[in-house]
């Protein structure tokens, strides 16, 4: 699931905060649709959860897996 390069940036802009989508979108230069896309596959690996706050979802790493992940395809 990480292999696609839009996917690890996106674990990589969580690994220290949960973010919404359109702040994922501005740090990724990418639209607010594909960005929501991508995360919809992470949610279904189950890399992902979400957190609702009024109308915005943040979206959080869900374990030290993901980030482990990351890590070990980087170094």
């Amino acid at each position: 699931m990480p292999a696609d390069t839009p996917r690890i940036r996106i674990i990589m802009a969580l690994r220290d905060s949960e973010l919404p989508v359109n702040q994922l979108a501005e740090i990724l230069d990418k639209s607010p649709a594909s960005i929501s896309q991508h995360l919809a596959k992470l949610r279904l690996a189950r890399m992902v959860s979400t957190r609702h706050e009024g109308t915005r979802v943040f979206y959080r790493l869900e374990n030290e897996h993901a980030r482990q992940l990351v890590a070990d395809a980087i170094f």
